[in-house]
């Protein structure tokens, strides 16, 4: 979405530069603001922009602007972590979450369906500013835990479930003007100094279009702007959405040759841009999918998105593409490692990257990833040991990230499958499926058993491979929490007085 803001705002006229860093605000003779002296955090280089007006909204950073401005400002920025986890689906129906703002210390947590996952968070504690904060161990459990509390005894929350944590920084904001500064403000706040610096701070996703058109009505107002137009953002529609319908996904499969789910992804990440990305895909080699070669397996990601990253969303670097154009850092890290040398050799064909700079960028991204949960290896990763891995894993036909299952689980499912294989032909008789429930420990009600078994057509067939057995796992696993959730919800919504949540506890919305 900010990449999308940001497009928007240069095809009505805005200058964007990515990778820029403000070192020094300029003032003129009278001690106003009139610019930045500014450098370019890839190649070094410096140089000064002169404006009429700053404005300062650099979120969780603003207090570094305004000490820029005069050393003596105090800080209004609080900052507060929030730390996320990334599950496998099982841990949320489809198209069902829920949020609960009574837990065991009266912080929020939720569970929500997210790009083939389920995300869960989140918690909310003072913390230390930094450019790459790290989700701490004991926030994480804390996270599982509240989990526990609302899933069946039955289903077993485990650590090693957790495909990506990451923590990011909410800006919670002090007004300076209020007679107790230490009560943060509730929603956002526009400070002017005495140099006309202006900063907005606080606030939520939810209300940009809001802060954005009363930042400008205040620079209006200090910095004596005369605009050609009143404001328009209320018609103003994002870049993408002017061609887009719900049924384009269609449209995408016929004319390229898409998978149902790559397609689906790319119409509702990029809108009506679907279709140049969708061009910027090479033949796949093989007679289904035509076009569209995943960048990970286990993700509809593709590889033209790099390319399209690179070409028409300004992504300079390796942690661009992975993390703030597509979301796959944030879904699993550890398939987003085994992803980096596809993604550093599209790179480096449109950027020209030397082997220097790939090395760089590798070192770069993983570090990275070890702030998104990636635990840390023995030894150093290099991109030829991540690619012979990847292969490796490839070749063994390893299931991980959206699989519902541990290499536990899997080595138990073999053992009764094999068990119940009797004729050694390696099928299972259709009529033991029950029986392979009781083995491994699983228990649904028989009629949520008969309709899945009906619904996967195993009632037309005397018995099924150990693909089709996977299959009929999964769909068992995810009845099991699908039977268990609305009664969850049921009795939270009994349990509590229906409370009002503050704002800066939300997670967005006002």
């Amino acid at each position: 979405m900010n990449v999308a803001i940001a497009l928007t705002a240069i095809s009505l006229g805005a200058v964007v530069a990515n990778h820029v860093e403000v070192k020094k605000l300029a003032k003129n003779e009278e001690g106003k603001v009139s610019g930045a002296y500014v450098k370019d955090t890839l190649t070094g280089e410096e140089w000064l922009i002169r404006a009429k007006g700053v404005i300062n909204a650099t979120g969780a950073f603003t207090d570094s602007i305004r000490s820029m401005d005069d050393p003596r400002n105090e800080n209004i920025v609080a900052p507060s972590s929030g730390v996320h986890v990334t599950l496998p689906n099982y841990y949320s129906p489809r198209k069902m979450g829920m949020i609960d703002p009574s837990t065991s210390d009266g912080r929020v947590i939720f569970f929500l369906p997210w790009e083939g996952n389920t995300i869960a968070g989140t918690t909310d504690s003072p913390t230390e500013l930094t450019y790459n904060p790290m989700p701490k161990e004991e926030e994480i459990q804390w996270i599982l835990d509240e989990i526990k509390r609302y899933l069946s005894p039955d289903i077993k929350v485990r650590r090693g479930d957790v495909l990506a944590a990451w923590s990011g920084i909410r800006p919670l904001v002090r007004d300076p003007y209020a007679k107790n500064t230490s009560e943060l403000v509730r929603s956002h706040m526009i400070y002017v100094s005495n140099s006309n610096l202006i900063t907005i701070a606080g606030g939520k996703w939810t209300t940009y279009r809001a802060m954005a058109k009363e930042t400008v009505d205040k620079a209006i107002e200090i910095l004596g702007l005369k605009p050609q137009n009143e404001c328009l953002t209320e018609k103003a529609r994002l870049i993408g959405s002017h061609g887009y319908s719900k049924t384009m996904f269609i449209k995408l499969i016929q004319q390229f040759g898409l998978e149902t789910e790559t397609a689906q992804h790319l119409v509702n990440s990029y809108g009506d841009r679907a279709w140049a990305v969708a061009a910027l895909s090479k033949p796949t080699g093989k007679r289904w999918p035509v076009f569209g070669q995943r960048i990970s397996p286990f993700y509809p990601y593709i590889e033209a998105e790099v390319r399209y990253a690179v070409r028409r969303e300004y992504a300079c670097t390796l942690v661009d593409v992975i993390a703030r154009r597509t979301r796959l850092s944030f879904l699993n890290a550890q398939a987003t490692l085994e992803s980096l040398p596809r993604i550093i050799e599209i790179m480096s064909e449109e950027l020209e990257w030397s082997s220097e700079r790939q090395t760089q960028e590798f070192d770069k991204a993983v570090e990275f990833l070890f702030t998104m949960g990636l635990p840390k290896p023995k030894e150093k990763l290099t991109i030829n040991k991540v690619r012979i891995e990847s292969s490796k894993r490839s070749e063994n036909g390893v299931l991980y990230s959206r699989s519902q299952f541990q290499p536990e689980e899997l080595a138990s499912f073999q053992k009764v499958f094999s068990d119940l294989d009797i004729s050694g032909d390696g099928r299972i008789m259709t009529s033991d499926l029950e029986k392979a429930l009781v083995l491994v420990e699983y228990s649904i009600p028989k009629n949520t058993l008969n309709s899945i078994i009906s619904e996967a057509k195993f009632d037309r067939e005397d018995s099924i491979e150990f693909e089709e057995f996977l299959e009929f796992m999964s769909d068992v696993k995810e009845a099991q929490l699908k039977h268990a959730f609305p009664e969850i919800v049921d009795y939270q919504i009994g349990k509590h007085e229906q409370k009002r949540i503050p704002i800066e506890r939300s997670s967005g919305g006002v």
